[in-house]
């Protein structure tokens, strides 16, 4: 047996725990310059997007407005820039996975920044749906209002609504060269919207609201200089911003719009809509094979609506549908009856959570009726964030206008859906998540936020609701909807469908009553390829919930898999399965070494 040189051995080793102690420094070095970049990055986008800080709790912006104009556009393309080849400067190696998670995307959020500039999708602010002129009434129920100087830079903010109006203006017109532009027919809504603002004037104004009432925390003797300051502003700047806004869309805008309504019409739009699949469903999926899964669906989901019509009588979905449409007992008979049945069904789902949940949501949420002014275009219902902290709500808005005509059978499905187990659960615990930076707590990747929702839907059958038949076929009626999205959505910007196909597909495939049926179908029109990541969404995490169980066995836990979905943020779809098969493995290893 030959003799071991015991000393060079020694030395050999002191050497390898050196380099492993340098390396392991090395890259907590290397952490720390990447969390560092991520905090400059951080509030890079607090600084230049103020409205989103304001949404956040974060005051220090609270009297400025993002820049508009395309010139900011270019700008902050070139900035994305910088900062993506910062963060590709950086060496993962040795990161844990929470870290190399970061940095990935980081660089996935900057890179997707850039290719829609390029794409000159900035180039289409105004639409019925979004927009500036929208945007800016629903903000100020954001905007906190306790001290003189919150009012002071309300005031501020006021009398710069004009230039932020002109700097909007300036890119439709840069637009309208490019070629980048809505339909002229749904522009023409746009104009009406606009006007319907504009109209109340002083404290009848959603502007002037704020100094209808003073909180104690304002000084008795400035109320009445800030309540005329800011009147004077609603009235002088404001309303007067908005008029000269509308008459631009109307004059010289809306009459240039695109006839078609699909955005195949745009210079370059095929690509920009594989662009926007791949943005609102974070899959690479072809528009072909998302139409033939969404007619897939659409079957199936339809075959159970057929068996609960037939154990009610009815030979067919048709005359069940026309007969649900008819029954005045299936429609509101009153604005506050629909607040009142989601507060309802909200309540009743809060106390069935821990069922299903670790995680639960620390802030509260409550239902609001969508203000009067958005209610010919809005949705059904939609749901507004709160702050982190919990100061301010979550926001559950519903829509009561045309109250004789909006059926009640899916509203139950629809609370599950933006309040809990849904859009309000997961995002109020995504904002409170420890250990992960603030871009990722507020990420907002609609595959996994919407699915997340729609998903959290059939919860509710889990835990013993939808007892009654018609609630069940609403919930159904809910998923059909989504199935439908998948068809439309690919109809009429892949497809090249007419906006009349559209709503012929509607009325033979969904007992959706008709002020959502016109609602949504030009939702679609103006909002490509956002309406696919429900259903795309939901289906993932069904698959994985499958996956888990099948893998797992008996020791799959339900709320386990939940905390596992939740526990780290919105993510891209391929980014949660694969967190998911790692979640997978780590408790089949649990398990082995337990047994």
């Amino acid at each position: 047996m030959p003799r071991i040189a015991l000393k060079p051995l020694l030395l050999a080793v002191a050497a390898a725990c050196g380099a492993s102690a340098h390396a392991a420094d090395d890259a907590a070095t290397r952490v720390k310059a990447l969390n560092a970049l991520l905090a400059e990055q951080w509030e890079y986008t607090l600084r230049h997007q103020p409205e989103f800080a304001t949404m956040l709790g974060d005051y220090r912006y609270n009297d400025a407005w993002s820049d508009a104009s395309p010139a900011a556009a270019q700008q902050q393309k070139k900035d994305n820039e910088a900062f993506l080849a910062r963060f590709k400067a950086i060496d993962t190696t040795g990161f844990d996975e929470q870290d190399r998670l970061n940095r990935q995307l980081m660089l996935r959020q900057l890179g997707d920044n850039i290719r829609a500039t390029e794409l000159k999708l900035n180039e289409m602010p105004l639409d019925q749906f979004n927009g500036v002129h929208l945007m800016l009434p629903q903000f100020v129920s954001m905007v906190p209002f306790e001290t003189g100087k919150q009012y002071e830079e309300y005031l501020a903010r006021l009398n710069k609504l004009p230039a932020l109006f002109d700097q909007v203006t300036e890119t439709l017109r840069q637009g309208e060269r490019d070629r980048m532009m809505p339909p002229r027919f749904l522009l023409e809504k746009v104009v009406i919207q606009i006007r319907d603002i504009a109209k109340p004037a002083g404290e009848d104004s959603v502007f002037g609201h704020p100094v209808a009432k003073f909180p104690d925390g304002v000084a008795e003797g400035e109320r009445k200089r800030l309540h005329d300051a800011i009147l004077a502003a609603v009235d002088e700047k404001v309303r007067p911003a908005y008029a000269k806004l509308a008459d631009f869309v109307e004059k010289d805008y809306a009459p240039k719009g695109r006839s078609e309504p699909g955005m195949w019409a745009l210079p370059n739009g095929d690509a920009l809509y594989r662009f926007a699949i791949e943005q609102q469903t974070t899959t690479n999926r072809s528009p072909q094979e998302i139409h033939d899964l969404g007619l897939a669906e659409v079957r199936r989901i339809e075959g159970e609506q057929l068996k609960i019509a037939q154990k009610m009588g009815y030979k067919d979905l048709k005359n069940f549908r026309e007969a649900m449409n008819k029954d005045p007992k299936t429609h509101a008979s009153s604005r506050q009856q629909i607040v009142d049945l989601y507060k309802k069904y909200i309540a009743q789902m809060e106390p069935k959570l821990p069922q299903l949940f670790g995680l639960l949501p620390k802030s509260a949420v409550e239902v609001v009726p969508t203000q009067e002014y958005r209610e010919k275009e809005a949705a059904a219902a939609e749901y507004n964030q709160g702050t982190p902290d919990g100061k301010r709500p979550g926001r559950v808005y519903v829509n009561t206008g045309d109250f004789r005509n909006r059926s009640l059978l899916n509203i139950e499905t629809t609370a599950y859906h933006e309040g809990v187990p849904g859009h309000h659960m997961q995002i109020a615990i995504a904002q409170t998540l420890p250990g992960l930076p603030p871009f990722r707590q507020q990420a907002g990747y609609n595959a996994y936020v919407e699915g997340w929702a729609l998903y959290a839907e059939r919860l509710g059958e889990e835990v013993g609701f939808y007892q009654d038949p018609l609630s069940y076929y609403g919930h159904l009626s809910d998923e059909l909807l989504r199935a439908n999205r998948l068809v439309l959505d690919t109809g009429v910007h892949y497809k090249h469908w007419t906006r009349q196909q559209m709503v012929d597909w509607f009325h033979a495939h969904s007992s959706d009553d008709e002020p959502d049926v016109q609602a949504e179908t030009d939702r679609y029109i103006v909002m490509p390829g956002q309406a696919l990541s429900y259903k795309l969404g939901q289906l993932k995490i069904l698959e994985l919930r499958a996956k888990a169980k099948a893998a797992l066995g008996d020791k799959f836990d339900i709320r386990a898999f939940h905390d596992e979905i939740l526990n780290g943020g919105a993510l891209p779809l391929d980014v949660l399965e694969a967190r998911v098969d790692g979640w997978i493995e780590k408790t089949k290893a649990q398990g082995a070494k337990k047994s």
